[in-house]
């Protein structure tokens, strides 16, 4: 039981789903500290969520609803009442002029599994469009589409756990240490305290504190991670360490992968990587004899134009040497917002409907639409439109509206001068969100101000597909409200109240839960009464009574018609955009450790601030010498769409050819120090995920001002 004083919550940062303790004083949150009870985290907590409280109740807290006569005049503060019948009638105005799929939504991954629920079937069953789309499409939609493809199902099948299991610990495009350090942290205390139980291997162009507990460190060339894999699967299968058992009774489309590594012997590997083929034989070798072989990703392996290929190259290796379904054994894909899971379980991506169920399907959609009291053939039958094509449509004028929910796509999206061009172009801009100004929110004729963590209650589920119930904790500022509170006001000012009739968000996750029974995210034993009770839950819990499951696939059967996983034979692919001689560098983007995204919330708190005020361009010794720079230099970088400026800091630890910026700040807090004016909008065919870890640019030293 938490301590007197104190409540338990879940942060709402990354998607490793810490748990926290939270002290109230005078209605307002004094103190956070970890939740030795919960079970993602063990008590601990990093720097981010223990800095929450004085990003909670600031200066530019979004108090009030506001809405603009017309485009050009300022916002003005209006009632609820009549923000909510403002905007029903200008989007029903959209509708009736140009159609629902003229309308669209983007949401994000910090919104509950309630929230994400309303806003879908709001979108879907009501409006009628599946242009419903969230930010977990710039982090983990590649995965998702991944998991799919091999598996027959998304979904993480490991849990934290197997990290003091495995003794073989593959960590490729994820910078763990920064992005989710409690998970990292765990990992440095296991290797610390026996080194010779588990061996660490992290594939990154970057020398990171990750790469430092390395016991071997692959900084191969961005986007050559197939290159590798593949080149691993080829040294096993040579060295005769694959389960041939396993792939024969499990698994189908073998023989198409078998041909395909063949043509990545190590030096080929080795010349496509930048590494040498004795690297690349150790770390085949040193997989291939684990007991249990653990392999992390995130980011630097779905945000490509083939990051689904790359997924499929992860999982392929997995299935080749059965190291999935056992302690310590599995792929695992590290989320990264913290209900981004909770998202796509409920059909937050707009080729889903609840329950991992596809829009394509006319079985699912008539199951939902039945759930949903609407009549057979209203949920459109074709996806929606992903993130990126959300915003392609507004600056074509095929999508006339947009709704844009607790994130900030003004500053995250890549090329940013197309995305302000898209909104400004836009008919109605609808804009929720807890925080004013950001660089989204001045393009809002509609501006809605939503209660955030923890002003309001609802379930997140975190990588290792826990959930966890939120309480409220304090109430929200001003007129502030929840987002599915928003919604739900909405759709009675519709007209649609009989089918939003909730009271509460049990009420909402109930219906949910429900929707998800008999699928892979089956959560139907779930409520928010037992969560409360007796704590987190991994799904699938299909009953009351089920106590949950830690681990996915033991029995070796796969969500498939026939229950076998299916290999997929995938190429390497250089990235979109080649260097040249007018832009010899690649440039690749991430987090720094004390933010998070785009600064609405880490950058109001000031410990944070003052550790990281600036981003910083990391550019290897060699280039700075052939250009002439200096370790604390400010340099100019340029991209085919933009510029950037940045000091620099220059070192060995990243790989020659290749800089590195961090994302987080967009054009608010300067205009040319938003990485993502540099970044293209390239992305992967199947997941729609931009490539925003790798494009072309040049540096030039910029001239001290006198």
């Amino acid at each position: 039981m938490p301590d007197a004083g104190w409540r338990a919550t879940l942060c709402p940062y990354c998607g490793v789903g810490c748990g926290l303790l939270v002290a109230v004083e005078d209605g307002r949150v004094a103190r956070v500290k970890g939740d030795p009870a919960h079970p993602s985290s063990l008590g601990d907590v990093c720097a981010k969520a223990v800095h929450l409280p004085p990003t909670l109740r600031t200066p530019d807290r979004l108090l009030y609803p506001q809405v603009r006569a017309r485009r050009g005049t300022p916002l003005e503060r209006v009632p609820w009442e009549l923000a909510l019948r403002s905007t029903a009638e200008r989007l029903r105005a959209v509708i009736d002029e140009h159609g629902p799929a003229a309308v669209a939504l983007y949401a994000s991954g910090q919104l509950t599994t309630e929230e994400y629920y309303v806003a879908g079937k709001l979108a879907r069953g009501f409006i009628g469009t599946n242009n419903f789309d969230t930010n977990s499409r710039l982090c983990m939609a590649s995965a998702a589409i991944g998991y799919a493809r091999s598996f027959g199902a998304d979904g993480p099948p490991c849990s934290y756990d197997d990290l003091d299991a495995a003794d073989c610990v593959f960590l490729v495009g994820t910078n763990t240490a920064d992005c989710h350090p409690v998970l990292f942290k765990r990992l440095r205390r296991r290797k610390l305290a026996a080194p010779d139980e588990v061996f660490v291997i992290v594939a990154d162009p970057r020398w990171t504190e990750t790469a430092d507990l390395a016991d071997l460190h692959l900084a191969l060339r961005p986007g050559s991670d197939i290159a590798l894999l593949n080149g691993m699967l080829h040294v096993l299968r040579r060295q005769g360490r694959l389960d041939g058992e396993f792939i024969a009774r499990h698994t189908l489309e073998w023989s198409a992968v078998a041909q395909v590594i063949e043509d990545y012997p190590p030096e080929r590997a080795a010349a496509l990587t930048g590494l040498s083929a004795e690297a690349i034989v150790m770390a085949a070798r040193r997989f291939g004899d684990a007991r249990a072989a653990l392999t992390l990703w995130s980011m630097g392996v779905n945000q490509s134009h083939a990051g689904t290929d790359k997924n499929a190259a992860i999982l392929n290796l997995h299935l080749a040497t059965r190291q999935i379904g056992r302690p310590g054994a599995g792929p695992f894909s590290l989320t990264g917002q913290p209900n981004a899971m909770g998202g796509r379980e409920t059909g937050g991506l707009a080729h889903l409907l609840p329950g991992y169920r596809k829009v394509a399907d006319p079985i699912a959609r008539r199951t939902v639409e039945a759930r949903w009291g609407v009549p057979p053939g209203t949920i459109p039958t074709r996806p929606g439109r992903s993130a990126l094509e959300i915003f392609d449509g507004l600056a074509s004028g095929e999508v006339r509206a947009v709704w844009i929910v607790c994130t900030n796509p003004a500053a995250s999206m890549p090329d940013l001068d197309t995305v302000e061009r898209a909104l400004r172009q836009a008919d109605l801009v609808i804009v929720q969100d807890a925080y004013h100004p950001t660089e989204t929110t001045r393009f809002a004729d509609v501006l809605l101000p939503a209660a955030q963590w923890p002003e309001k209650d609802g379930v997140m589920t975190s990588s290792e597909r826990r959930l966890t119930y939120l309480p409220q904790l304090v109430e929200p500022p001003g007129e502030a409200r929840p987002d599915a509170e928003i919604f739900v006001g909405f759709a009675r000012e519709m007209g649609w109240k009989a089918a939003f009739p909730y009271e509460s968000t049990a009420e909402i996750f109930d219906e949910c839960a429900a929707l998800t029974a008999g699928t892979p995210c089956d959560y139907a034993g779930v409520s928010h009464a037992r969560l409360r009770a007796e704590g987190p839950l991994q799904w699938p819990v299909p009953t009351a009574c089920h106590p949950g499951t830690g681990r996915l696939y033991a029995d070796g059967r796969f969500p498939t018609p026939d229950g076998r996983a299916s290999f997929v034979a995938v190429e390497h692919a250089e990235p979109l955009e080649p260097v040249d001689p007018r832009f010899p560098l690649v440039l690749t983007t991430g987090r720094v450790r004390d933010h998070w995204h785009t600064l609405t919330r880490t950058g109001k708190a000031p410990a944070l601030v003052r550790r990281t005020p600036e981003p910083v361009l990391e550019v290897h010794t060699r280039d700075a010498a052939s250009l002439g720079l200096q370790d604390g230099d400010f340099v100019e970088v340029t991209s085919r769409r933009g510029k950037a400026v940045a000091q620099c800091r220059v070192s060995d630890a990243i790989r020659a050819g290749t800089c590195f910026l961090p994302f987080h700040w967009g054009r608010e807090l300067g205009f040319y120090k938003s990485a993502n004016n540099l970044t293209l909008s390239g992305r992967d065919p199947l997941s729609g995920q931009p490539e925003l870890k790798a494009c072309a640019v040049r540096l030039r030293r910029l001239e001290p001002v006198a």
